[in-house]
């Protein structure tokens, strides 16, 4: 396998840009490496610029559900570029795009397009503290909802307590109304209720926990949580930039049955290209400027060119619901191939899979229900697995703590050779 170009590319790169990447996971870093540079991608393959070419179960971290370049979208998109790249002024797409998705998710009346996950979390937490009249708000460690200051934040030693910054940069401030809770332990919110009668303005939950490795929800955890906002007074907000339009065409919020207050979007949204949207019931959504007090504004929300790609995506997801059938079937022969060689070479793992996201952890086959236990994972055996597959062309994420995600052009053949290399890692692993 070649590598020179991408070598080259990555020390220019660290001359100008920190670390020579534009997000930290791309660094390679956690796996000892430097990462590919990607010059081309088609359908479920990716290409590098050294002609290396790989199976790629990242898609972009996930919204390439129909794979690369996909011939409808490509042209949804050059149609739109034809008459422009941005107006900052309404257009039809715009009203298009959030009625499909409206006409979608039973829970949201309403939806506000920005332009990122990251900005949809700010600003639905900001609304929810406006309509609440409420300052803190509890995450869970081991989720991630992007990197605004007051989501930044870590757990201390106990059951729980007031977020500590976990980033330099980020004011105590910030931090002291962010509340972390334990993924899948409901006592740690009761208990955090208890402590803050009448403050938590929310709950912000990924509804399958996917940044610390996939993680789904224990029996009745979630259904948990929208008992003690609706008993406190607090709003739920799913965090389904990973789950939304993933796991179905309603999202995980379809799957448990679970409807939140607010919901948070991105990736699949749009099509590949950048976009994040937050929505929920009408009369929290009116707070929003210009119609209610609660501010938020973007120059290139809900862009000409994004909304065309993402209208053709979950249009398409929706006319076609055996896409949905095909990956998580995708998804399952990946899980028991992966279980079946690590029994035949006597190396315990555990997985974790909802639908088309799936996990494998090193931990001696100890089971992953939540942060604590995912670190019990061996990273440096998941390294020397990373670095097994890649060479062999399989392209998964850089990181013990990511997903793998399959899209609809993952082929038969795609599968068959991904499950022969898995068994000849776990051969040499072992």
């Amino acid at each position: 396998m070649q590598r020179n170009i991408s070598k080259d590319l990555f020390e220019k790169a660290q001359n100008f840009i920190p670390g020579g990447v534009n997000s930290p996971v791309r660094a390679f870093r956690s796996v000892g490496m430097e990462p590919p540079f990607i010059e081309k991608a088609l359908g479920s393959k990716i290409v590098d610029v050294d002609g290396n070419e790989y199976i790629d179960f990242i898609g972009s971290w996930g919204p390439m559900i129909l794979g690369h370049a996909n011939k409808d979208v490509i042209e949804a998109v050059s149609q739109a570029l034809q008459k422009g790249t941005s107006y900052g002024a309404p257009t039809a797409r715009e009203v298009e795009l959030a009625e499909l998705i409206c006409d979608c998710v039973p829970s949201i009346d309403m939806l506000r397009l920005v332009n990122s996950g990251t900005e949809a979390v700010m600003s639905a937490i900001r609304l929810a503290r406006g309509y609440t009249k409420r300052d803190k708000i509890i995450k869970f460690e081991g989720c991630y909802h992007g990197h605004s200051d007051g989501l930044l934040v870590k757990a201390g030693s106990g059951l729980l307590t007031t977020g500590v910054a976990d980033s330099s940069g980020v004011p105590e401030g910030f931090a002291k109304n962010t509340i972390c809770a334990q993924y899948n332990d409901i006592n740690s919110v009761l208990e955090a209720f208890n402590q803050h009668k009448g403050e938590i303005a929310t709950i912000i939950v990924e509804p399958v926990a996917a940044n610390m490795g996939v993680v789904p929800q224990k029996d009745g955890f979630l259904k948990g949580l929208r008992e003690a906002c609706d008993r406190e007074g607090a709003l739920l907000i799913f965090d389904e930039v990973i789950t939304g339009f993933r796991l179905q065409i309603d999202g995980a919020q379809g799957l448990y049955g679970i409807k939140p207050d607010l919901s948070v979007y991105g990736k699949i949204i749009g099509g590949g290209l950048p976009i994040g949207a937050y929505g929920g019931r009408r009369e929290i959504m009116k707070m929003i400027s210009p119609l209610g007090p609660v501010y938020q504004a973007g120059t290139l929300s809900g862009n000409p060119l994004v909304t065309a790609a993402g209208y053709c995506t979950i249009k398409t997801l929706k006319d076609h619901p055996e896409i949905y059938e095909r990956i998580n079937e995708n998804g399952r022969k990946i899980e028991e191939g992966l279980h079946v060689a690590a029994k035949e070479n006597g190396m315990p793992i555990w997985i974790n899979r909802v639908g088309s996201l799936l996990s494998v952890f090193f931990t001696n086959g100890e089971e992953v229900f939540d942060f604590h236990s995912a670190m019990k994972s061996d990273v440096n055996l998941f390294a020397k697995y990373f670095k097994k597959m890649f060479e062999r062309g399989i392209y998964i994420a850089p990181s013990q703590f990511e997903a793998w995600f399959f899209s609809n052009a993952h082929s038969e053949e795609d599968i068959t050779k991904t499950l022969r290399e898995i068994k000849a890692v776990f051969l040499e692993l072992a």
